[in-house]
């Protein structure tokens, strides 16, 4: 049985970056998982005119990286409409760790009067083969508007205003906080929708290729991924849960040529494996 303590599972895969910023090879990629499913007899609503999206990412971190030293991530997404950036920005802090228990004990709640969601994620990941896999846990806080002129001013007091539960961590107070890899090192991403992939009852999940850039036309990596909530009305459907896994197993098979070796984007923005 599931744990009651996950709210989502999440399926991902890297993808190769070659040709990503070309449609022609994001619709390949759609027309693949499309014949993939039927073939599997798993039902696939495709989105036939789903927009894409795009926003800048980046993270903020000490210069000892010691956020990540003790699992913790903090990351900023920035909507755009075409080259113009929105006002208010998406903040998530997660403790990610395989110790579903260690990510458990921190508490990302945070402080500040902002609407704000909380998940407990099963990430499920390529393992160190091509046909397994492997889980991560990442216990976060998300939130959804923080205007960009309010975002932290560099000082680890500052996000502690915002996320308390920073200030428990063995982190000297007076570290300085910066954006990982420098000012410069914002991602440019767009994501595309391309379906809902149903596994069973109640468990209907959410598919989207995400592809980072260091600029437009100049991909980093991609991810292939999909997405359910789990409650309390499917939580106990173990029949279609394990068909999840299986079928991201199998998928693995099916775009071996497409896979990118490595775990998470953030772990390539870190040069750091998770």
């Amino acid at each position: 049985m599931m744990h009651p303590s996950i709210t989502n599972r999440e399926f991902k895969l890297l993808i190769k970056p070659k040709g990503l910023d070309r449609r022609s090879r994001i619709l390949l990629l759609s027309e693949k998982l499309v014949e993939f499913c039927k073939a599997n007899k798993v039902d696939f609503f495709h989105l036939d005119n789903a927009n894409t999206g795009l926003r800048n990412i980046y993270f903020y971190d000490t210069p000892g990286e010691d956020f990540r030293l003790n699992n913790i991530i903090l990351r900023v997404r920035e909507s755009r409409q075409n080259v113009w950036v929105d006002d208010y920005a998406e903040v998530t802090l997660k403790c990610r760790t395989h110790d579903r228990g260690l990510a458990a004990k921190f508490n990302p709640t945070p402080k500040v009067k902002i609407k704000s969601r909380i998940r407990f994620k099963e990430e499920i990941l390529r393992g160190d083969k091509v046909g397994t896999h492997r889980q991560i846990f990442s216990n976060n806080s998300i939130l959804d508007a923080v205007p960009i002129d309010r975002l932290f001013d560099r000082s680890l007091g500052s996000i502690c205003k915002y996320f308390p539960g920073i200030a428990q961590l063995k982190i000297d107070k007076n570290s300085p906080i910066r954006i990982v890899g420098g000012s410069t090192n914002k991602i440019l991403e767009a994501c595309l929708p391309l379906g809902n992939i149903v596994f069973g009852n109640g468990v209907q999940a959410h598919c989207e290729i995400a592809i980072w850039m260091k600029s437009a036309g100049d991909p980093i990596v991609g991810e292939l991924a999909f997405s359910y909530r789990v409650n309390d009305e499917n939580r106990a459907q173990e029949k279609a849960h394990k068909r999840a896994d299986k079928f991201f197993k199998k998928l693995q098979l099916e775009l071996t040529d497409w896979l990118e070796i490595g775990s998470t984007k953030t772990a390539l923005i870190y040069g750091k494996p998770e």
